[in-house]
């Protein structure tokens, strides 16, 4: 089994936004901002290469959108997705699962491309599976007037119209003990997620979007977690630093409580998505709570 870190560029979204009821004075020290007020996220995703199968971890923003689209979210950043394979030794036609932790544009865009005729869409993984859950998809076909504008039709449908989707199976709620945690009082909710293989579980949550999907990859006797949208950066590691974008804020400050105090514990690796700066992360208990332990790149801790 081998990791790959997959970059396709990066994107810019207002700092209050990503910060929520957080003071600019205090989030600033993490992630500054430019005279807009916007700071520098990437899209970061995680390719893992285990026996015959080959399973992407989201796609990032795609490249289908027109230019006002874009002007929107200042692309920068010379990392595509195209590139980020090949320097890895695949191309997309490899991919076997395409795993989407959930359908926001920023995460799932590279889906779907235009066919040569530029007026009807295809699937850019065309050999692969593509996972999510029906929960969650039917959140995103159905969108709420707040998450319309980041459920884009032509990210999602057209996944369902080529055949190649498929759902994890519904949630199993595991009990703290199960789940390695004893010093949880409520247990975390995980999916039966055989259909990735023995070496990946997934973590359901409920705070930022509907059942987004957390996976946890057992990779040479550690777990890396790939943190999608409930940590964004180092910077949202205090537990009051949830984003604006979340649609219940409250239960993220659940998720977040429940799900740290287990990383602290059990070591966890956690694998950003969106943070420019840092790749990797650990965290440990505080007098202050839970904060930032170490940073570091996968390929720096694992040697690979």
């Amino acid at each position: 089994m081998k990791l790959h870190v997959i970059n396709t560029g990066n994107f810019k979204l207002d700092g209050g936004a990503m910060f929520g009821v957080v003071p600019k004075m205090l989030w600033s020290k993490t992630n500054p901002a430019d005279e807009n007020n916007m700071c520098n996220w990437t899209m970061r995703c995680l390719l893992i290469e285990d026996g015959n199968r080959l399973t992407l971890i989201d796609n990032g923003i795609g490249n289908k959108q027109d230019a006002k689209f874009y002007s929107h979210f200042f692309l920068n950043g010379n990392d595509t997705l195209e590139k980020s394979l090949k320097l890895a030794g695949f191309s997309a036609d490899d991919v076997t699962d395409m795993f989407l932790t959930h359908l926001h544009f920023d995460h799932c865009g590279g889906s779907i491309k235009f066919k040569e005729d530029n007026t009807s869409f295809e699937t850019v993984f065309k050999n692969a599976t593509y996972w999510s859950n029906e929960e969650h998809w039917e959140w995103a076909v159905k969108p709420n007037p707040r998450e319309k504008p980041s459920f884009l039709r032509e990210n999602i449908l057209p996944i369902q119209e080529s055949g190649q989707l498929k759902f994890i199976t519904p949630p199993i709620i595991h009990s703290p003990v199960e789940a390695g945690a004893q010093h949880v009082s409520h247990p975390l909710e995980y999916m039966d997620s055989n259909q990735l293989g023995d070496n990946v579980s997934i973590m359901l949550t409920r705070g930022h979007t509907d059942a987004m999907m957390i996976p946890h990859i057992k990779y040479k006797e550690k777990t890396v977690v790939y943190m999608a949208d409930l940590l964004p950066s180092t910077g949202h590691i205090p537990l009051p630093y949830v984003m604006g974008y979340d649609t219940r804020p409250l239960l993220t400050l659940l998720e977040k409580e429940k799900f740290m105090s287990l990383a602290a514990d059990e070591e966890f690796i956690l694998f950003f998505e969106h943070d420019a700066v840092n790749e990797c992360c650990t965290v440990q208990k505080t007098e202050k709570g839970i904060r930032l332990k170490e940073t570091f790149t996968l390929k720096e801790y694992f040697g690979d």
